[in-house]
């Protein structure tokens, strides 16, 4: 019996007893002590002990077999066999007993980490509501019975922690969850990260009351585990790492990125559930590589909530009024209030304003402004005007130790980090006592700031101070590579830094700055910035990293006009995404300065479409028409993206009008998972502007008459539409006939994309189409689009007749090598004129190499060959390498990505490198090639005659011999690049 078991469980049993069965129970075990002549407990202790007191006697005065046995007896004449019966199930499981040990260790360490008394923490009692919405966690959107993968998404200080906690205590306590989980494992992200390197058993024994937790047992019913996994955003891990650096090894070290990352792709422990708190910044980054079964959206104070702070803080009725109006009027301040420390923050700022006789309207002018008053406040006694020679002192050492966090992705400070960055040990006082500076709860001697966003106004205003330079840590960077770090969200945990640094360049910051200081600022930081603008100027690539809403804030908070044109009129492209009010205003305030915009990608997600009071309405339909003015103002705007959007009715007609003026000239329009809540004529009445050459629909649901709408658009003689892309629009059999006659009329498009359609039932039509003489597609895209063993044959006709397609994409559909060989049969033709194939994921195999290498003998026109992720292994690229050394193959490029090779090809494929002068590139990434075989490859590569270019191969995938080994080898032929993805 492990020593867990009777530590907690004793307790647990015993709590089980109601007070008249407790008292009983104290009795019976008297006569057992005298009847078995057992040591003697002092029957004055046992008489005034607690359960959990009882608990500890009987384990300090008698082995853990003889406690049990004792208590057992003493159930058996109580006629509780209903407790015998459960102890004897759970002592294998422990699972009641993990329970009271979470339960014990909530109450005590928890109730103190959010500064609630542990009597408070403990009585608190869940009501139905609160235990249904912790079960509605966990009620998933996808169908079936998938494992739960769910985001809790909520701003910094927003309570997610706290939320999490109280889950764990009501599971604890045996009103969540009781049927669902064995057991709940919690991890804070940022204890895991100071651990570098670790298993999961690991991470479960730091969570265990004793060193013997049972891993096997725990581990053994994995659908009966669910990980609580709390502030993602301290992992700085962005799930980005291949499948084969992955590990499913529960008891095997590794890095802890590696480790969550194996755990949240499913790759470790795919059977159980997940529940993750992070912030919006960290869930955007990750939600294409984490598939969550449910996301859900923390939110803090409601307006009411806020309004209801401010009267118990200020009292007085028409300050209240005065002070929340403020507020409210301000939408970025509002969201800031959202937060409840920060709402605190806020309005003890408005307090002492006002009662200083000063108007707070001027610091209510930009969120930087609210925060710079707050800081220096503290700094300030109430009777003095200006701070001490100790307080600017202590305000730049706390700067300079901001800064450090940021670079270091520090947010605890130990008191070493403090004394590093000029706080003495007798400064900490007075810091903690201003609340600009708290104890950390997790560890011990150590400190945070109030809240992230504290720690990143203090760390800009180190920036306005002094040079990196001058900073005692090496980590802190130039300014100029914080500006492109912050744009380009490289460090998810940064959210405003870059805002308040251009904030803090605003006049009146200024002056409060150097009034605060007692000197004057140097100017070097705004020609700094005017560099960063230059950079970008005319950098297309650095322009499409860079994320409009972080440009928008920054230049926003600046509040300078002058700056804020010569910004926006930097920029050729700019993408964003506005996900509430306030980030309409400030997309609105900029974009209808821009002039010089050639392509602009946007979402306002659901901003836009929902149902607002009247006031609210009207001021956000303002603001849009700004933004969209930019389409007018911007001359050569030639590319126009609007993704995951929906837009009412009245919304869509100001962009409509927009689109519709003489002066737009739009070439590109890209529709992206868009919902118009009206009568969608009026959209494909937009398209039939002659110079729009490519149409992207791609996630868009299309109605019938939609398709229908469109494609009487596209049967338009002055038509000039030649690229149409339309997957995953939800196409339907009936929808391909009447596609089937665009492709005969339609002499201007070239290139169509079909795929994620079901079209199998509608591929008739559409390849009797491809079959008239009058099409003139060259470039077709069937890819997973559910087609069976009947279109193989149509297919195979089309490649026969159609003497315009040269790129066919059948990828991810069930072809087979049957369905292969029909296809091949065509392809072999001497007159075939496809010149680019791509069948990846189509279920091929060695077997389907024979026919594919008969097409690479006899087709001279095909120079594109993707048969990536396919089954063919070493016996099916022997083959191919055979086909491509022959004189009538003249390939350029071949895909061979996992297709299940090892180094035993490498012969094959060395003597394909040094015989065949037209193969440009082959990616070979995810496959288990070896050291020997590496080493024949590239003496091929060396040879005079190899006319190789490209090379997919990921170098990290190797052993740390084979990585040296691939490095050097690329140095010495000049000509090559290595890719890890192609």
């Amino acid at each position: 019996m492990a020593s867990f078991f009777s530590d907690f469980g004793l307790m647990w049993y015993l709590e089980e007893l109601n007070k008249k069965e407790f008292m009983k129970f104290k009795e019976l075990l008297k006569q057992e002590i005298l009847h078995l002549r057992l040591k003697q407990i002092s029957w004055s202790e046992v008489k005034k002990a607690s359960r959990e007191d009882l608990a500890s006697l009987l384990l300090k005065h008698y082995e853990e077999k003889q406690a049990w046995d004792t208590t057992f007896r003493i159930f058996q004449k109580m006629n509780r066999k209903d407790l015998i019966e459960r102890a004897g199930r759970e002592i294998a499981g422990h699972s009641k007993l993990y329970q009271a040990h979470l339960k014990k260790k909530l109450t005590h360490d928890y109730a103190r980490k959010f500064n609630v008394k542990d009597q408070d923490f403990f009585k608190q009692k869940f009501t139905q509501d609160d235990c249904d919405r912790f079960e509605n966690f966990l009620i998933s959107k996808a169908t079936g019975k998938k494992p739960h993968m769910v985001f809790l998404q909520g701003v910094a200080g927003i309570g997610k922690s706290l939320m999490l906690t109280k889950l764990m205590l009501a599971w604890s306590e045996g009103m969540v969850f009781q049927n669902k989980f064995s057991y709940i494992f919690y991890f804070c992200c940022q204890d895991v990260k100071k651990l570098k390197k670790a298993s999961l058993a690991e991470l479960i024994s730091k969570e265990w009351p004793d060193t013997s937790a049972p891993i096997e047992e725990i581990l053994s019913q994995p659908e009966k585990l669910l990980f609580i996994i709390d502030s993602l955003e301290a992992m700085e891990c962005n799930m980005s790492e291949q499948e084969s650096e992955l590990c499913d090894n529960c008891m095997e070290k590794q890095p802890v990125n590696i480790l969550m990352s194996s755990l949240l792709r499913r790759k470790m422990l795919p059977e159980s559930s997940f529940l993750i708190s992070a912030t919006p910044e960290t869930f955007e980054k990750m939600e294409d590589r984490i598939e969550c079964t449910n996301v859900k959206i923390i939110t803090g104070f409601s307006e009411s909530n806020i309004k209801i702070y401010f009267r118990s803080l200020f009292q007085d009725r028409n300050r209240t009024q005065e002070a929340f109006s403020l507020v409210r009027e301000n939408e970025q301040l509002f969201t800031v209030c959202q937060v409840p420390v920060l709402c605190w923050m806020v309005a003890t700022c408005l307090k002492e304003e006002i009662e200083k006789g000063r108007h707070p309207v001027s610091i209510c002018r930009r969120t930087t402004s609210l925060y710079t008053t707050h800081i220096f406040n503290l700094f300030i006694s109430q009777r003095a005007q200006y701070p001490s020679k100790k307080s600017q002192d202590q305000l730049q050492s706390l700067c300079s130790l901001a800064a450090e966090g940021m670079w270091t992705d520090t947010f605890v400070f130990s008191e070493e980090a403090l004394r590093r960055n000029g706080i003495m040990d007798s400064d900490i006082p007075t810091l903690l006592d201003i609340r600009i500076l708290e104890k950390s709860k997790e560890c011990e001697n150590s400190y945070i700031f109030l809240h992230p966003s504290i720690q990143e106004v203090c760390a800009a205003i180190f920036y306005l101070l002094k040079s990196h330079m001058d900073h005692p840590s090496p980590d802190v960077e130039s300014i100029e590579t914080l500006m492109f770090t912050f744009l380009k969200k490289v460090k998810v945990q940064w959210t405003f830094l870059g805002c308040f640094i251009f904030g803090l360049l605003h006049k009146s910051e200024q002056k409060k700055l150097e009034a605060f200081f007692g000197y004057q600022l140097s100017q070097e930081i705004k020609h700094q910035l005017c560099h960063c603008l230059e950079t970008i100027s005319g950098n297309g690539m650095l322009q499409e990293q860079i994320d409009g809403m972080k440009l928008f804030y920054c230049l926003f908070e600046m509040d300078d006009e002058t700056f804020l044109v010569h910004a926006v009129n930097c920029m050729e492209q700019i993408n964003f995404v506005a996900k509430d009010y306030s980030d309409v205003i400030v997309a609105a305030h900029c974009l209808k300065h821009c002039s010089t915009l050639k392509k602009l990608s946007f979402s306002t997600q659901n901003v836009l479409s929902e149902e607002q009071e009247h006031g609210y309405t009207q001021k956000l339909l303002i603001c849009w028409h700004h933004m969209c003015s930019v389409l007018i103002s911007s001359k050569d705007i030639h590319v126009l993206q609007v993704k995951d959007t929906n837009l009412n009715e009245t919304a869509f007609l100001v962009l409509y009008n927009h689109l519709k003026y003489p002066s737009c000239t739009l070439r590109a329009l890209v529709v992206n998972n868009v919902t118009f809540l009206c009568d969608n004529h009026l959209f494909f009445e937009l398209i039939q502007n002659q110079r729009l050459q490519h149409l992207n629909l791609n996630l868009t649901f299309l109605s019938h008459s939609d398709v229908k709408l469109l494609c009487d658009v596209l049967n338009q003689a002055e038509c000039n539409i030649e690229k149409l892309m339309i997957a995953a629009c939800n196409l339907s059999p009936d929808d391909c006939k009447v596609f089937a006659s665009v492709l005969i009329s339609n002499k201007m498009l070239k290139h169509l994309n079909l795929s994620s359609n079901n079209l199998d039932k509608g591929m008739p039509s559409l390849c009797k189409s491809l079959c008239h003489p009058h099409c003139v597609l060259k470039h077709l895209v069937l890819a997973n689009c559910s087609l069976s063993e009947q279109c193989w044959d149509l297919l195979s006709e089309v490649l026969r007749r159609n003497k315009t397609l040269n790129h066919l994409d059948i990828s991810s559909n069930d072809l087979k090598d049957e369905g292969l060989k029909v296809l091949c049969g065509a392809l072999s033709l001497p007159d075939s004129v496809l010149i680019s194939l791509s069948m990846r994921y189509c279920l091929i195999t060695a077997t389907g190499c024979q026919d594919l290498a008969e097409v690479l003998r006899n087709n001279q026109n095909l120079r594109s060959l993707q048969v990536s992720n396919n089954k063919i292994e070493d016996a099916g690229v022997k083959l191919l390498c055979d086909a491509i050394k022959h004189p009538n193959c003249h390939l350029q490029n071949i895909g061979l990505e996992a297709c299940a090779l090892t180094g035993a090809c490498c012969e094959d494929l060395a003597s394909t490198f040094t015989h065949c002068n037209t193969l440009w590139g082959i990616n070979l990434l995810e496959n288990a090639l070896d050291h020997s075989g590496l080493v024949v490859l590239f003496k091929a590569l060396k040879q005079q005659q190899c006319t190789l270019h490209v090379l997919g191969l990921r170098i990290t995938d190797f052993d740390k011999e084979t990585q040296e080994f691939l490095i050097a080898e690329e140095e010495k032929i000049p000509y090559l690049r290595i890719l890890s993805s192609v």
